[in-house]
């Protein structure tokens, strides 16, 4: 009796729009982690204006490179009204901002979580706002990946004809590979960028991971099988 092989079932638009928030997720808590371990064992003395100092420099780099919105609303006025609406909901109407800014107020017991813990909650906000920032950045970036993109398969269509008619040799082994490089890439090089503890500017990140998703693009489709 012949065994069955099993029929993999196809990925579809869901599965990567959860892997896209999954990634997301991971990235906003590995930010906060590192912020953390930051204040614990490196920029003691800094404290939660580590994070702060991040995220001003941030919205500049914001601000200076990226000028053209969408809708005559510039990246720096989203960036500003996301940031706004997320200290609102966030921060203010649950009171954090409140505690954090009255500690007189504060019990003997709220007192003490204040002095040992304050630099790591309020650098929460200033890390989640920084989020906020580089997130808007990979959203205008994108552009950049969509180029890399076309070039790649541009690239690797005219690659793989000339080998079809030049009798070049195939691998698979090289194909599959490839392939399977295109989607870590880019949402690595994301994770990297939105979860790195210090102020890095970001064409430092997203131009290398541009080229490297656009390579990937130009190996899968030169190495292709000739006949499917």
């Amino acid at each position: 009796m012949s065994e069955q092989v099993p029929v993999k079932k196809k990925k579809g638009p869901c599965h990567y729009i959860n892997a896209l928030f999954a990634a997301l997720f991971i990235s906003l808590f590995l930010s906060i982690i590192f912020e953390w371990l930051g204040i614990a064992f490196i920029w003691t003395d800094e404290g939660h204006l580590h994070s702060q100092q991040m995220m001003i420099k941030e919205l500049g780099w914001l601000s200076e490179d990226l000028t053209q919105g969408i809708a005559s609303r510039s990246p720096k006025e989203l960036a500003e009204e996301l940031i706004l609406t997320l200290n609102h909901w966030l921060f203010v109407k649950t009171g954090l901002r409140g505690w954090l800014d009255n500690p007189a107020q504060h019990n003997s017991w709220e007192l003490w979580i204040y002095h040992y813990a304050r630099a790591y909650i309020e650098s929460v906000i200033y890390v989640s706002i920084t989020f906020v920032i580089r997130l808007i950045v990979i959203v205008f970036s994108s552009p950049l990946f969509l180029l890399a993109a076309f070039a790649g398969l541009t690239e690797g269509m005219m690659m793989r004809d000339l080998r079809k008619f030049g009798a070049g040799r195939e691998s698979s082994f090289v194909y599959h590979h490839a392939r399977r490089l295109i989607g870590p890439v880019m949402i690595g090089a994301w994770i990297f960028y939105l979860s790195i503890p210090v102020s890095i500017y970001p064409n430092l990140v997203l131009m290398p991971a541009a080229f490297l998703f656009g390579l990937s693009i130009c190996v899968t489709f030169a190495s292709f099988k000739k006949y499917l």
